[in-house]
């Protein structure tokens, strides 16, 4: 979930030792308490609040909220949706779409980045709307069909659960989606979820290539436990292998699951004012996946520490 939520319950985990950088083994056998701060942080008011629906680069458009990002890609044939975000975003999503001059009902494939109600909340509504065919990273797929019930995390709170939806096509890592002239690749970068998905596309813009890569998600949320984590044994190794993906991909243009992990609102403030497209940012992408390998790094070696003194 989006880098704003890790700050809230940080300073949660501050006053009362909840999450796991205070208390990995508290934070695991509480898993409700950690859950409810969460739901309490999804009435943020920029998770629902409007944002200026905008081309992004190529056929790339941004129709999300301030906080939660939808992407729109358009072709000829009809558009692919990246993130439904949450079940009361539907109308939002929509109504930016037509903003932009598209059809809704011309979406034909339903992507997300990973399975938390943030993210994957609208699927079935969006589903319902479009007819699209949903398509969903293989170790997500459980969770996305029990509606969140099967959330390795936060399966066992109702207050995060969504309406179960069907998938219609289970990827797998390095898997391609395609409409039209558009190629999606998708790579399983699991951790934040078992299925959590960065996807990569080529665009066209002003006569030249670039790469676009929509990360799924490498934070370690409050709570997660990396060290002796008995429901998913093999998450700090996936972690491991999604920093040395998100490495190891070419990227000019950086965006992701939450436009703060990109700078969306500085970057629109200047795309607005006009000039180069403050979205092409290389540099920003590995400063991005830079920072976050570290604090996963640091969190991995607080949680082994701990783990040895019991």
């Amino acid at each position: 979930m989006l880098t704003r939520l890790i700050l809230f319950c940080s300073v949660l985990a501050f006053a009362s030792g909840l999450f796991a950088q205070a208390d990995p083994a508290h934070a695991q056998t509480a898993p409700g308490n950690t859950a409810k701060a969460l739901a309490t942080f999804s009435s943020s008011a920029d998770w629902s609040e409007p944002f200026p629906p905008h081309r992004v680069i190529g056929n790339i458009y941004y129709v999300g909220s301030r906080g939660l990002a939808s992407y729109l890609i358009t072709t000829p044939v009809g558009h692919i949706l990246i993130n439904s975000n949450l079940k009361s975003s539907v109308p939002l999503i929509r109504s930016n779409v037509e903003k932009l001059g598209f059809r809704f009902t011309d979406v034909k494939i339903l992507l997300i980045s990973h399975a938390h109600f943030d993210h994957d909340g609208g699927g079935a509504e969006v589903k319902k709307l479009t007819g699209a065919q949903y398509m969903v990273m293989d170790g997500d797929v459980g969770v996305v069909e029990s509606g969140g019930k099967s959330d390795f995390q936060y399966g066992e709170d109702p207050t995060l659960s969504y309406p179960a939806t069907k998938v219609d096509r289970v990827l797998h890592d390095g898997d391609e989606v395609k409409l039209g002239d558009t190629v999606l690749t998708a790579f399983k970068t699991a951790g934040h979820t078992r299925g959590c998905t960065t996807w990569s596309l080529k665009v066209r813009e002003a006569a030249k290539t670039y790469n676009v890569v929509i990360v799924g998600s490498p934070n370690v949320n409050p709570g997660y436990k990396l060290v002796n984590n008995a429901i998913y044994f093999e998450i700090a190794d996936d972690y491991a292998r999604e920093f040395r993906v998100l490495k190891s991909l070419p990227c000019d243009v950086f965006l992701g699951a939450h436009g703060s992990y990109y700078g969306m609102e500085a970057k629109y403030a200047k795309l607005s004012a006009g000039g180069t497209n403050p979205y092409i940012d290389p540099e920003g992408y590995k400063n991005y996946v830079a920072d976050r390998e570290q604090a996963f790094s640091e969190e991995l070696q607080n949680q082994t520490a701990a783990a040895k003194k019991h």
